[in-house]
């Protein structure tokens, strides 16, 4: 099979034929039919993230097909234990002995991958492959961080792209009330998140016309943190949705005072992903996509590291 492979952090990915991976018990061997591009994968074939397994496929947003012709998602979250005390508490996202598809497991810049199929994910009705495949990891991870921002009204959002776009139109479809943030300058993505329904978007070193209830930081921009708290009323939170952010400036306690707080996501439940995906078509979600063959992979994530895809690159096969 062809495979983009990783073979060490900070070069391009190598376009390499394979063997066909053979199925263990409880795993499904698939037919990849889309796979989105991640950020976390550009963490991670940029060195960002360590210890990825090696060599690598890369690609946990993989919509695939069983010998039988069943359509199933695959998302970040592989495999857990199932009997940490994480995971018996509900919080299986952070499970100490987790594997994450396309970091520990081979994933979806391949034409088959192999996959444990209790994590595998029902595509909902009326998703093309290409336009399902952003809600595996960009909807998921958006969604649980809409989840940790509460009852929010005035919701703001730091970075605009694949996760963004999509958790805009779900928090619209909840009647909040939505303020944009983007890179100063950046025209395109401003225009891009009114498009989406915000009431006013700006620049990320600004504040917005009122203050923020909530406000979740989807660029890997530590300095982006207590810019959002500075824009916070008494009692919010700012929701840090990435696996990887660039280290947080030091800033004064008065923005950290009067209740405000700082969270991280980490990961996902299969919970979750049932809640988005069952969500996904009543709002409806629909993802912005950039189309690319898996040979142009290389491209797709120099592209995204430019901040130069709008809504999410796709990888078609």
């Amino acid at each position: 099979m062809r495979a983009m492979v990783l073979t060490r952090p900070g070069e391009p990915l190598q376009l390499l034929d394979l063997p066909v991976p053979e199925p263990a018990a409880s795993q499904l061997l698939l037919r990849v039919l889309a796979c989105g591009v991640c950020r976390t994968d550009l963490h991670i074939v940029d060195g960002e993230l360590a210890h990825p397994k090696l060599p690598l496929v890369p690609g946990h947003q993989i919509v695939g097909e069983t010998e039988e012709g069943r359509r199933v998602g695959v998302p970040w979250l592989g495999s857990t234990d199932g009997t940490c005390r994480y995971c018996t508490s509900g919080r299986e996202n952070l499970c100490d002995n987790a594997r994450f598809t396309g970091y520990d497991l081979d994933g979806g810049y391949a034409e088959y991958v192999v996959v444990d199929e209790r994590y595998c994910l029902p595509i909902p009705e009326g998703y093309d492959d290409a336009h399902a495949a952003p809600l595996l990891c960009a909807g998921l991870i958006g969604y649980r961080s809409l989840r940790l921002a509460g009852d929010a009204d005035r919701l703001g959002f730091y970075g605009f792209g694949s996760s963004a776009h999509l958790i805009t139109q779900v928090a619209r479809h909840q009647g909040r009330r939505l303020f944009g943030f983007v890179r100063p300058g950046d025209e395109a993505a401003r225009a891009f998140a009114l498009e989406l329904g915000c009431e006013w978007a700006g620049w990320s070193d600004e504040l917005p016309p009122e203050e923020l209830d909530a406000a979740i930081v989807f660029a890997p921009v530590g300095e982006l943190v207590p810019a959002a708290l500075r824009a916070l009323a008494k009692g919010g939170v700012v929701v840090c949705a990435g696996i990887h952010m660039s280290d947080i400036p030091s800033f004064p306690y008065e923005l950290l005072w009067e209740e405000r707080m700082v969270r991280s996501v980490a990961n996902l439940t299969r919970r979750d992903g049932e809640e988005f995906l069952a969500l996904a078509p009543q709002v409806p979600v629909h993802a912005e996509i950039e189309l690319f063959d898996l040979e142009q992979a290389n491209e797709a994530l120099d592209r995204l590291r430019r901040g130069d895809v709008r809504g999410t690159a796709v990888l078609r096969l």
